[in-house]
Parts: structure tokens; sequence; C-alpha cells
């Protein structure tokens, strides 16, 4: 395989909410591998594609759009509270995301390249990823950072989770797994398996 065509190995990684993935996405980046933060680029692209935009206004009404942005607020608002919204509106934003995601790591040029992203066996973009990495934490203790970090009951914690695929169900589907459960350190974990991938890449 001459250089020129060549496309790094495509991660996934993923975790229920609050274990801790994009932390673990951090220390990927600080040793050189290229992440897509999949949730933060869903959101500009909401704002940015211009038929997606259409579709969202369609389905959600004008107050999706606040100023010719996106209203997050106003859209969680509707989708955490009914399924059948948050189904239709990963319908329309997941696909937009995953070719988005493809077109990238089309021009990554490390060895391999990291996607970061919590639905990624619900959206079923792992069909586009070579090996997915799993975060696993114990729940208590996701619980517990997710309160923290959004400023939200236990309660508003828990219907999130219900969103997503059981934690127990996801970790199984992972390739590897990085325990973040403050019981093991997590740097150490994220090294040993960044020299598995430049080798299993090389």
């Amino acid at each position: 395989m001459s250089q020129s065509s060549h496309t790094p190995l495509r991660i996934g990684l993923t975790g229920g909410i609050g274990s801790g993935k994009t932390t673990v996405a951090r220390i990927f980046a600080v040793l050189g591998i290229p992440v897509y933060y999949a949730d933060l680029e869903a959101k500009r692209i909401m704002n940015e594609d211009e038929e997606l935009r259409r579709q969202i206004i369609e389905h959600f009404g004008k107050s999706a759009y606040r100023e010719g942005r996106l209203d997050n607020k106003y859209l969680a608002e509707i989708v955490f509270k009914n399924r059948e919204k948050l189904d239709l509106l990963n319908s329309l934003v997941h696909p937009a995301t995953i070719r988005d995601g493809e077109q990238w790591m089309k021009q990554q040029k490390t060895t391999y390249a990291i996607k970061e992203a919590a639905l990624i066996f619900e959206s079923g973009s792992q069909q586009n990823l070579d090996y997915v990495i799993g975060v696993s934490a114990p729940e208590p203790l996701r619980i517990h950072r997710t309160m923290q970090r959004d400023n939200i009951d236990r309660e508003a914690v828990m219907a999130r989770m219900q969103k997503q695929i059981q934690e127990v169900i996801k970790m199984r589907l992972c390739d590897f797994l990085i325990y973040n459960d403050e019981q093991q350190l997590v740097i150490p974990q994220v090294i040993a398996l960044h020299e598995k991938l430049v080798k299993m890449a090389g």
C-alpha cells in the first residue's frame, strides 16, 4: 500500500453518560491522535447545514433557532421528555454527522484517528469504524459525575441514561475497555492501548 493512499485505523470511543469518555479522548489527543468530537460537531452541523436546518424547523418549529443559531435548550426540553421526538431528531442529525465524520477521517494522516461519540451503537456508526473503545464506570459514579457536571438532579440523569443502550450491553459490544472507576489509573491504560493500536495499524 502506497503512503499516499494511507487511511488511518478508524477508532470509535464511547461510553455511557458520565463515564468520562471526553477525558479519555483528551488523553489520546495529548498523545498526538486526532479526535472527532461527534456531539460538538453535531451542534455545528445543525447550525451550518442548510438542509438539516430546514428539516429541524419543519419538525420542531421556528423556535428551534433563535437569531439564526440553534436553541439547544428549547430542543432539549422537547426531546428529553418525548422519546419519539428524540428518535426523530436523531434520525435527522445522525446521518449528517456520520457523513461529516467519515470525511474528517479520510483527511487524517496519523496511524489511527478517533471518533468520540455517546451513541456509536445507537446511531449505527460502528459500521464505519474498525474498532470501538468503551470507557466503563460504575453507574453510581456516573450518576454522581453527571449531576455535578451538568448541575441537574438524579431524576434528570436517570432519564438521560434510559435513552442510551444499557452500559453492560454497550461495553460488551466494544473491542477494548478503559476503566474510569477511580480505582485504576486511566493514563497508563490509554498509553498501553495507544501502543497496541499503533502496532495494529502498522
